[in-house]
C-alpha cells in the first residue's frame, strides 16, 4: 500500500488552492461542534436556558444534521455539488448570525437548527467535488486525509479561538466565527470548484427521509426524558416510537433500487465494525468536551482560553496519532489499532471517574489526552476502511452512512450522557436550591450571584459537587459502553476459521 503522503508532489497550485477551500467547510464544522461547549456558562447566563432547552442547544446541530446528510448528497447529486456548497455555505454564514444575535433559548434553538440543514450541505458536497477533482487514487487519498484531519484541526482550534473570543467578547461571537471564513467560500469556490453532479441520479426518496426523522428525534426525546424524570410511560412509548421508525426505515432502503442508505453494506463485517467504531468514539469525545469545559470554568473557575488551552493537548495528540496511524495499521493490522485505540479511549473515561471538586486540572488534561490518543489512532484507520470494504459503485454511500455516524455520535453522546450527568444533578441538589438553580451550573452560577455572600457559596459549592459527582458518574458510563463495543469490533474483526 503506497503511503497518501506520496502523492504530494504531484498537487499542481489550483489543485492545492482547491482542496484548501474543500477544508474550509469542514473546518467550520469542526469548530462549530467544539466551540459551543465554551460559551454555555455565558449564555446560560445571559438566555437562563432550562436544562432540556441547554441540551438541545447543544445538540439540535448535530441532530438535524446527522439526519439529512444522506439527502443533501441526493440532493446534490441532482442541482449540482458546487451550487449546493455554495448555498449551503451562504445559508451557514446566516444561520451564525441569527445564533449570535438570539434573544432567548428559543431563538438560538431554532437557528442552531438551522446550522445543522446547512451543515448538512457542506460534508456530502465537498467530498463529492474532491473525487471529482483529484482522479489519481494516491491523490485521491492524500485529499482525504487531509480532509479528514481538518475536523480534528477544527476541534483543536476551537477551543483557542471561543475562548479568546469569549474574554474579549459576548457569547455570539463564537458564532460569527463563520461568517468571514463563509465569505472566503463564496468567494473562491466558483473559480477554483468545477461543478459536477450524477448523470443518473435515480428518484428521490422523499419517504426515507421522513422516516429517518420519525426514528431518530422520538428516541431521542425518549432518552433525554428518562434521563431527567426516570422511567414513565412517555419516555418508553417514544423509544418504541423511534424504535418502529427505525425498523420500517430499513425494510423500506432494502426494497428501493436506490435507497437513501444502502443497508447492505452492514453485511460487511469490517465496514459495519468501522462504522460502530467511529460512532463509539464521536459519542466519548463530544460527550467529554460538553462536561469537562463546564468542569473547567464553572467547578475549578479557570479562564475560558485557559479551559481552552487545557484541552489543547488532548486535541494535539489526536492529530500526531492520526497521522501515525496508517503506518502502525500497516504494520500491527487493522484489528489491533481499533481495539488499542479503543483502550486508550476506555482509560480516559475511567480517569475522570476518580474526578474532584478539587482534583485541579491535571487529571482532566492526562485523561482527555489518553481519549485523544485513541480517537486519533482509530478514526484514521476506520474512514480508509470503511471505504476500503464498500464495492466501488458503492463508495459514495458509504461515505454518507460514515458521516451520518460521525455526527449521530457527537449528538447522541451529549444526548445521552449530557441527560444523566443533568438527572444526577438535579437529584442532588434536591432541596438545597431552587427550581431555577438545579436547570443548570451556569443557572446556578447566576443564581448564587445574586443572593447574600455566605448563603451564594453554600449553593454554589452543593452545585459544584452534584455538577461533579455526575460528571464522575457518566464518565463510567462512558468507559463501560466503550468497553462493551471493543468487545463487540474485536469479536466482529476476529479472523473466522476456514
Amino acid at each position: 500500500m503506497t503511503h497518501p503522503a506520496r502523492a504530494r508532489a504531484r498537487f499542481t497550485g489550483r489543485q492545492w488552492a482547491a482542496l484548501a477551500v474543500l477544508v474550509l467547510p469542514v473546518l467550520l464544522i469542526s469548530i462549530d461542534m467544539t466551540v459551543l461547549g465554551f460559551a454555555v456558562p455565558f449564555l446560560s447566563e445571559d438566555l437562563s436556558p432550562t436544562s432540556a432547552q441547554l441540551l438541545w442547544i447543544v445538540d439540535v446541530y448535530g441532530f438535524v444534521l446527522a439526519g439529512l446528510l444522506v439527502t443533501m448528497g441526493s440532493i446534490a447529486d441532482r442541482v449540482g455539488r458546487r451550487r449546493l456548497l455554495l448555498v449551503g455555505t451562504a445559508a451557514f454564514a446566516v444561520a451564525s448570525a441569527l445564533a449570535a444575535y438570539a434573544p432567548n433559548a428559543e431563538a438560538l434553538i431554532a437557528a442552531r437548527a438551522l446550522l445543522g440543514v446547512a451543515g448538512a450541505t457542506l460534508m456530502p458536497t465537498t467530498l463529492a467535488l474532491m473525487r471529482n477533482l483529484f482522479t489519481d487514487d494516491r491523490q485521491r487519498l492524500f485529499a482525504i486525509a487531509v480532509w479528514g484531519t481538518g475536523f480534528s484541526a477544527g476541534s483543536a482550534a476551537g477551543p483557542i479561538l471561543g475562548g479568546w473570543l469569549l474574554e474579549h467578547f459576548w457569547w455570539g461571537s463564537v458564532f460569527l466565527m463563520a461568517v468571514p471564513v463563509s465569505i472566503a467560500v463564496l468567494i473562491a469556490a466558483p473559480l477554483l470548484l468545477p461543478e459536477s453532479r450524477n448523470a443518473e441520479p435515480g428518484p428521490a426518496d422523499w419517504g426515507g427521509v421522513a422516516l429517518s426523522f420519525l426514528a431518530m428525534f422520538p428516541f431521542v426525546y425518549g432518552v433525554k426524558r428518562f434521563a431527567e424524570h426516570g422511567l414513565s410511560p412517555i419516555a418508553v412509548a417514544a423509544v418504541l416510537a423511534g424504535g418502529v421508525a427505525g425498523w420500517l426505515f430499513v425494510r423500506r432502503q432494502r426494497r428501493l433500487e436506490h435507497p437513501l442508505i444502502d443497508v447492505d453494506l452492514f453485511r460487511l463485517r469490517r465496514f459495519s465494525a468501522s462504522i460502530a467504531t467511529n460512532f463509539t468514539i464521536v459519542f466519548a469525545l463530544i460527550s467529554s468536551l460538553f462536561l469537562l469545559t463546564q468542569y473547567l470554568q464553572l467547578v475549578l473557575g479557570h479562564s475560558p482560553m485557559r479551559a481552552g488551552l487545557l484541552l489543547l493537548p488532548g486535541m494535539a495528540v489526536s492529530i500526531a496519532a492520526g497521522l501515525v496511524a496508517v503506518r502502525l495499521s500497516e504494520r500491527f493490522g487493522l484489528m489491533t489499532i481499533i481495539v488499542g485505540g479503543l483502550a486508550f479511549v476506555i482509560a480516559g473515561f475511567a480517569s475522570l471517574g476518580f474526578i474532584g471538586v478539587d482534583s485541579g486540572a491535571a487529571i482532566v488534561v492526562a485523561a482527555f489526552a489518553l481519549i485523544g490518543v485513541g480517537s486519533g489512532l482509530v478514526q484514521t484507520v476506520t474512514n480508509d476502511a470503511i471505504i476500503a470494504a464498500a464495492p466501488t459503485d458503492r463508495a459514495g454511500a458509504a461515505a454518507a452512512i460514515s458521516e451520518t455516524a460521525y455526527e449521530l455520535g457527537g449528538a447522541m453522546g451529549v444526548a445521552v450522557l449530557g441527560s444523566v450527568a443533568t438527572g444526577i444533578y438535579r437529584k442532588e441538589l434536591g432541596e438545597v436550591a431552587d427550581e431555577s438553580a438545579r436547570q443548570t451550573l451556569g443557572e446556578a452560577a447566576r443564581v448564587a450571584a445574586a443572593m447574600p455572600a455566605e448563603a451564594g457559596e453554600a449553593l454554589m459549592e452543593a452545585a459544584r459537587t452534584a455538577f461533579t459527582d455526575g460528571l464522575r458518574a457518566t464518565s463510567l458510563i462512558g468507559a463501560a459502553l466503550v468497553a462493551v463495543a471493543l468487545a463487540a469490533v474485536g469479536r466482529a474483526l476476529r479472523p473466522r476459521a476456514r
